[in-house]
C-alpha cells in the first residue's frame, strides 16, 4: 500500500492560519535592506543630490580686532605718519616742529609754554614709548613739547610695536642685528638724532622706554643732553648701609696684640686647619652648584624660547592680549572710567598689523636672552654713572611701576630731580598732559635757562 507524504493536519492548519503581516516581512527579507531615503523617520537627513551649504568658519578676534583680515603696517598709517628704514626695518615715526601752525586742540596744553624756555633749549626731543605702546602714547604732548624746546619732536615705534614693520627673525639668521633687541632700539635712537641733523638731543622715555633712553646714553653720552624718565621700569637697587658695629668689632680685633710668647696650642692649630679645609671644600661645592645651576638655567631658557616660537606660543600671546590687553590699558590710568574709546582704539590698532604676535614673541625672547647675558651689566647697577641732567616723573597712584620705585631710581642718579603728579597713574603724558608739560618745562628752564648757565653749557 502506497503511502502519500502529506503534511500533518496541524502543520497545514498553522500555515493556513499564519498572520498576513508575515508575507510582507518575507518579501522584504528577499528584497534586501531598504535604500537610504529622506523621510520623517530620520530628522535632519539630506535627500540624494542635495548639497549642504558650506559651514561658516568662526572668525578670530583679539581685543575686538578681527584677526582674519590683517594688513601690512604701512596700510594702517595715518596722514602724518612717516617711515625710515634702518637695517631693513621700516620704522614708523611722527615729527612735530615748533614752526607748525598752532592747532586749537593744543592751545590749552600750550598755556604752560614760556618764551624763556622756548628761546633757550633749541635741541630736538626724542620720545621713547613703553611696552605695548606706540607713537600714539605721545600724541597729546608732541606739539606742545615742540614749542617748549623750540625744535622738532620725534616719536617712533620700536620694532614689535605700533606700525613699524615686523621682519622675520630667528637665532641663526644672517642679519647683522636682531631687530627686536635692545641694541637695535639704541641704534635706532641714535640714528634718529642724526636723522634730525642734530649733534645731541633730549631723550624722554616712558616705562620700558626709559631702559632704551639710559642705554642710549651709555652708548653715546655725548649725544644725550638731558634724560627725562617717566614712570621708569628700572629696578633700582637699595643703597647699602654699612654696619658700624661690625666695623668697630673688626677694628677691635685688629687692635688685639699678638702674644708671640704664648705657648702654641696644638688643638687650635688642628681645628684651624680643619676649618680651612671645610671652607675650601665648601667653595668647590658652591662652584659645582653654580655650574649645574647655569646648565639647568641655560636648558630652561632654550626650552622656553622653543615654546614661545611654537604655535602654542602664538596662541598664548593672542589669548593674553585678548583677555588682558584692554584691561591693562584701563589699569594704567588713575581713573579707568576716563579711558575713552579713542584711547582703546589707539592701543589696539597695531593688532590689525600682520605678524604682530610673532614680533611680540621675538621681542620677549630678546629680553629673556639679554637678561641672561653674562657680559651685559644691568642698567640698574650703572645709574650712578649718569652725569647729564635727569628728571624722573611719576604718578602718585601708578599701579604698574610704583612711585616708590621711581623715587629710588631718582636717588640712585646723582643730582636727579624727582617730581610726582597727583591723581595720576602710569601714563602722565596721556592722563595729565598739562601737569606733565608744566613739570618738564620747569625742569628744562632750570637746565637751559639763565639762572643756571653752567648747567646749560655742560648740556650743550
Amino acid at each position: 500500500m502506497l503511502l502519500s507524504h502529506r503534511p500533518p493536519p496541524a502543520a497545514a492548519h498553522l500555515r493556513a492560519a499564519a498572520p498576513s503581516w508575515t508575507q510582507p516581512l518575507q518579501a522584504r527579507r528577499l528584497a534586501g535592506p531598504p535604500q537610504a531615503s529622506a523621510s520623517a523617520e530620520f530628522p535632519g537627513s539630506v535627500p540624494d543630490g542635495v548639497q549642504m551649504p558650506p559651514r561658516r568658519r568662526r572668525r578670530r578676534s583679539v581685543a575686538g580686532i578681527d584677526q582674519d583680515e590683517l594688513l601690512d603696517p604701512e596700510a594702517l598709517a595715518d596722514p602724518d605718519s612717516s617711515f625710515y628704514e634702518i637695517n631693513g626695518v621700516r620704522l614708523h615715526h611722527k615729527v612735530c616742529s615748533h614752526e607748525d601752525e598752532d592747532s586749537s586742540s593744543d592751545r590749552s596744553s600750550d598755556a604752560t609754554v614760556s618764551a624763556a624756555a622756548r628761546s633757550r633749549v633749541g635741541l630736538p626731543v626724542l620720545l621713547l614709548h613703553g611696552f605695548g605702546a606706540s607713537v600714539f602714547s605721545w600724541s597729546r604732548v608732541m606739539r606742545p613739547l615742540a614749542r617748549i624746546v623750540g625744535a622738532k619732536v620725534l616719536a617712533f615705534d620700536r620694532p614689535a610695536f605700533g606700525l613699524t614693520s615686523r621682519p622675520s627673525w630667528s637665532g641663526d639668521d644672517s642679519k647683522p642685528l636682531n631687530p627686536y633687541s635692545m641694541a637695535f632700539s639704541v641704534m635706532a635712537t641714535l640714528a634718529f638724532i642724526d636723522y634730525l641733523s642734530a649733534e645731541k638731543a633730549v631723550l624722554v622715555g616712558h616705562s620700558a622706554g626709559c631702559l632704551v633712553a639710559v642705554d642710549a646714553y651709555f652708548e653715546a653720552p655725548e649725544r644725550v643732553a638731558v634724560l627725562v624718565l617717566v614712570a621708569p621700569a628700572i629696578f633700582a637697587p637699595r643703597k647699602e648701609v654699612k654696619d658700624s658695629t661690625t666695623g668697630e668689632q673688626e677694628g677691635q680685633k685688629q687692635n688685639v696684640p699678638n702674644d708671640e710668647s704664648s705657648p702654641p696650642n696644638l688643638f687650635a692649630r688642628i681645628w684651624g686647619g680643619f676649618l680651612e679645609l671645610c671652607k675650601h671644600i665648601a667653595g668647590l661645592v658652591s662652584k659645582m652648584m653654580m655650574a649645574i645651576r647655569d646648565i639647568f638655567l641655560s636648558l630652561y631658557v632654550k626650552a622656553l624660547v622653543a615654546f614661545l616660537r611654537s604655535s602654542f606660543g602664538a596662541m598664548l600671546v593672542r589669548w593674553v592680549m585678548d583677555k588682558f590687553g584692554i584691561l591693562g590699558v584701563r589699569n594704567a590710568w588713575y581713573d579707568p572710567g576716563k579711558v575713552t574709546d579713542h584711547v582703546i582704539q589707539g592701543y589696539t590698532k597695531p593688532l590689525k598689523s600682520r605678524g604682530w604676535e610673532t614680533a611680540l614673541l621675538e621681542h620677549t625672547i630678546s629680553m629673556i636672552i639679554d637678561s641672561q647675558s653674562a657680559t651685559r651689566v644691568p642698567v640698574s647697577k650703572r645709574l650712578s654713572e649718569i652725569s647729564c641732567p635727569v628728571l624722573v616723573v611719576t604718578g602718585d597712584t601708578d599701579r604698574i611701576v610704583p612711585a616708590w620705585n621711581a623715587e629710588r631710581v631718582a636717588h640712585a642718579i646723582p643730582g636727579a630731580r624727582f617730581e610726582v603728579i597727583k591723581g595720576c597713574g602710569h601714563l602722565p603724558q596721556e592722563e595729565r598732559p598739562e601737569e606733565f608739560l608744566s613739570v618738564v618745562e620747569r625742569f628744562l628752564r632750570t637746565v637751559f635757562g639763565s639762572p643756571n648757565e653752567q648747567a646749560f653749557q655742560a648740556a650743550v
